[in-house]
């Protein structure tokens, strides 16, 4: 039998290949997509994405969406109590098994885990230590699409915030910039690919500043 799975979700390029790689394991079934959603702004944390394109992604995709709602500015210990609560949900449905998009960051794997074994939960991460060129490559060969919505200014140009990630935009990006973005230097929203029924029809809007960094509005 396979493993029942949640996948941890944030709506960009990384989820996304882990959820396609999953999709591709017999091993695993996944059951839903979980994302954080920040209150009162009603986006995904941190991308700042709006909650109706989050939701529109999640029903071109197939699977049912598990928002966890944190409140704005929380606190590590917020977002914990937050988690934990939908965790335990998902144990009383006889699931243990979560799926992470990350790629290399030893410390925030060792984070996950942790958590996850508090509960008795296994964490599984699909990508880890995928060669982030080989992948930004695989990502566009396979027909997935994405905006960069949220750019990091001390990292990387506010210029590139809303770009289409292509092989002209990595082309662009700095040596120091690693080419998926894993140590924060952008976070994306995929709106096409082989994950998807159909697109996710979304249009470009304004790029501010906010809190320290810059962010593309799409609607």
């Amino acid at each position: 039998m396979s493993v029942p799975i949640v996948m941890c979700w944030s709506g960009g390029k990384d989820s996304a290949m882990a959820l396609w790689k999953l999709q591709q394991d017999p091993q695993y079934e996944v059951k839903a997509l979980m994302t954080t959603i920040t209150e009162g702004y009603e986006r995904i944390s941190m991308h700042g994405v709006r909650r109706t394109l989050l939701q529109q992604q999640a029903e071109s995709i197939g699977l049912p969406l598990d928002e966890v709602l944190i409140p704005i500015k929380a606190t590590n210990e917020q977002y914990e109590a937050a988690m934990e609560k939908q965790l335990r949900k998902y144990l009383k449905q006889g699931i243990k098994t979560f799926a992470f998009g990350d790629l290399f960051l030893e410390d925030i794997r060792a984070y996950r885990e942790k958590q996850c074994a508090r509960l008795d939960l296994t964490s599984y991460f699909p990508i880890w230590q995928w060669d982030t060129a080989d992948l930004a490559r695989t990502f566009i060969e396979e027909g997935f699409k994405t905006y960069l919505v949220c750019v990091d200014p001390k990292q990387l140009d506010p210029r590139f915030c809303g770009r289409l990630y292509d092989g002209g935009l990595l082309a662009e990006f700095p040596a120091k910039v690693d080419p998926c973005g894993e140590y924060g230097e952008f976070h994306t929203f995929v709106f096409e690919g082989p994950l998807f029924q159909q697109p996710i029809a979304v249009e470009r809007g304004e790029v501010v500043e906010r809190e320290g960094f810059w962010f593309c509005d799409l609607r």
